[in-house]
C-alpha cells in the first residue's frame, strides 16, 4: 500500500469523515454566535460541552438513520437522504440540550441562531466535501481508463467523423483526442465536443503530437483514407521539434509572470521559516544544509534542483541512485523526516522558480537515470520537455509520491493528460488543491 493510500484516512473512512465535519460545523457555529453575543462566563467549558454533545448526537443520528452503512465518500441520493436525517436528529438533540443548559447564552434568539448556524455549517462542510471527493474519484477513474487506451485522432471534419470518433471511444481501445483536417477553415472548430486540428503536412502533425502528448494512431472512417489510401498511421514521432512553436505566447507570458511575482513574494514571506529550517538541518547533521541534485527540465536541459537536505550526507555513498522508500527510510534524519512530511524541504525551490528552472505547476522533474528507464517503457516522456517542470503537479495530487517505476509510468500518463488540458484555470486549481492538502496535513 502506498503512502497516499495509508495517509488518506478520511477518504477510506467516510464515517469518520462525516463525524469530524459535523463536529467542525458545531465548533464554527458556536464561535460565530459567541462573536455576536456578550462575553460568556466559562466559555471554554461551554464550547467543549457543545462540541462533545454534537459528537454524541451525530453518532446517534448515524445509528438511527442508517448512514453508518454508507461506505462511499461520494455524494449519492441514498447517502444524501441519510445524512440529512442524521443532521436533523443532531440539531433536534442540540436544541433540547441548549434550551436546558443554554450554553452560556442568555438570549433565546442566540440559542436559535446557534442551532441554525450549526445545521448550515454541518450541511455545507459535509456535502461540499463529499461533492469534491466524488468529483476527484471520477477524475481518477477516468484517468486510469484513459491510460490503458491508445491516443488517437480521427481524420475528418464533419458529423460522420464525429460519429466514428464516438464509436472508437466506446470500443474501449482508443482515447480520442479530437479530429484532424487539412482544411484551414476548420481549424479549432468543435463538433460534438471534438476539437478539429489543422495539420496539412508532416511538420504540423509532429508539432501536434507534442501539443497533445503523443499520438499512437490516426483513424480513418470507412471510405475516407485521407488522400493516401492508408488505414491508419503509427506512432512515429520526431526526436527534435521546436517546442516553443506550440505554446501560446500570451499564456506563456502570463504563467512566467505569475511565477516571478509569486516566488518573489513567497521568498520574502517565508524567509524567517527558511532560516529556521536551515538552522535545524545544520544543528542536527552539519553542513551542507542545501542539497543540490541534477534534474532534467524544459527542452531536455539539466538544471540543479534545490532542497533542504533531509538525508544523511552518505545517503548515496555507493554512487547508485536509490528511490526514496517512505517515512521509515533509514537514510532520513529526524529533522529531514519532519521537513518531508510537511513539504518544507522544497522551500528552496522557490529560487528555482524565480530563476526560470521550474514553474509552480508542471511535471515533477526526474533524474536522467530514471528518465532512461521510463522511456524504455514509454518514450512519450520527451513530450513533457516543452514545458517547465513544477514544484507541484496534477499527477502528484492524484498519484502521490512515486517510489516505484510503475508509479512513475502512471504519473507520466497523468502528466501527459495535464499537458493536453493545462490552462490558467487548471493551474490555479492544482495550486489550490496542493495548498489545501498541505494545510490539512495530508501526505502526498
Amino acid at each position: 500500500m502506498d503512502r497516499l493510500n495509508k495517509s488518506n484516512i478520511l477518504r477510506k473512512s467516510p464515517l469518520l469523515q462525516d463525524v469530524i465535519l459535523s463536529c467542525l460545523g458545531s465548533f464554527f457555529a458556536f464561535l460565530l454566535v459567541r462573536w455576536l453575543s456578550n462575553p460568556i462566563y466559562g466559555f471554554s467549558l461551554h464550547l467543549i460541552l457543545f462540541v462533545g454533545s454534537a459528537l454524541v448526537l451525530t453518532l446517534l443520528g448515524m445509528l438511527l438513520s442508517g448512514s453508518f452503512r454508507n461506505m462511499s465518500t461520494g455524494a449519492t441520493y441514498w447517502s444524501t437522504d441519510r445524512l440529512i436525517l442524521t443532521i436533523t436528529i443532531k440539531e433536534v438533540g442540540l436544541a433540547v440540550l441548549m434550551f436546558l443548559d443554554k450554553g452560556g447564552f442568555n438570549d433565546t434568539v442566540l440559542i436559535v441562531l446557534a442551532i441554525i448556524a450549526d445545521s448550515l455549517f454541518s450541511y455545507m462542510l459535509i456535502f461540499s466535501t463529499r461533492a469534491i471527493l466524488s468529483r476527484m474519484q471520477e477524475e481518477v477513474q477516468t484517468l486510469r481508463d484513459l491510460s490503458d487506451r491508445l491516443n488517437a485522432l480521427v481524420f475528418g471534419e464533419d458529423e460522420a467523423a464525429a460519429l466514428f470518433a464516438d464509436q472508437a471511444k466506446e470500443s474501449g481501445r482508443y482515447n480520442v483526442l479530437g479530429l484532424i483536417t487539412r482544411d484551414p477553415e476548420m481549424n479549432r472548430r468543435v463538433i460534438r465536443n471534438y476539437i478539429i486540428y489543422y495539420a496539412p503536412d508532416d511538420d504540423s502533425l509532429q508539432a501536434l503530437q507534442w501539443q497533445l502528448g503523443g499520438i499512437d494512431c490516426i483513424l480513418f472512417p470507412k471510405g475516407n483514407s485521407g488522400g493516401n489510401g492508408s488505414g491508419d498511421e503509427g506512432d512515429e514521432t520526431p526526436e527534435k521539434v521546436p517546442v516553443d512553436t506550440i505554446q501560446k505566447p500570451l499564456g506563456k507570458f502570463l504563467k512566467r509572470s505569475f511565477d516571478i511575482v509569486l516566488s518573489t513574494v513567497l521568498l520574502i514571506f517565508f524567509l524567517p521559516l527558511i532560516l529556521i529550517c536551515a538552522l535545524a538541518v545544520f544543528l542536527e547533521d552539519g553542513a551542507p544544509v542545501i542539497y543540490y541534485q541534477e534534474r532534467i527540465g524544459r527542452g531536455g536541459k539539466p538544471f540543479l534542483i534545490l532542497k533542504f537536505r533531509s538525508m544523511r550526507r552518505d545517503a548515496e555513498a555507493m554512487g547508485v541512485p536509490r528511490l526514496y522508500s517512505g517515512e521509515n527510510d533509514p537514510r532520513l534524519t529526524h529533522v529531514g523526516k519532519f521537513l518531508r512530511q510537511h513539504h518544507l524541504d522544497e522551500l528552496p525551490q522557490l529560487w528555482n522558480v524565480l530563476r526560470g528552472d521550474m514553474s509552480f505547476i508542471g511535471y515533477r522533474p526526474e533524474r536522467q537515470f530514471y528518465i532512461d528507464r521510463i522511456m524504455e517503457r514509454n518514450p512519450r516522456y520527451r513530450f513533457l520537455y516543452q514545458i517547465r517542470p513544477g514544484v507541484t503537479s496534477y499527477a502528484t495530487l492524484y498519484n502521490g509520491y512515486t517510489d516505484t517505476l510503475e508509479k512513475m509510468l502512471t504519473r507520466l500518463d497523468l502528466d501527459l493528460y495535464y499537458l493536453r488540458k493545462h490552462s490558467v484555470w487548471v493551474d490555479f486549481r492544482v495550486l489550490g488543491l496542493t495548498f489545501f492538502r498541505i494545510v490539512s496535513g495530508k501526505i502526498f
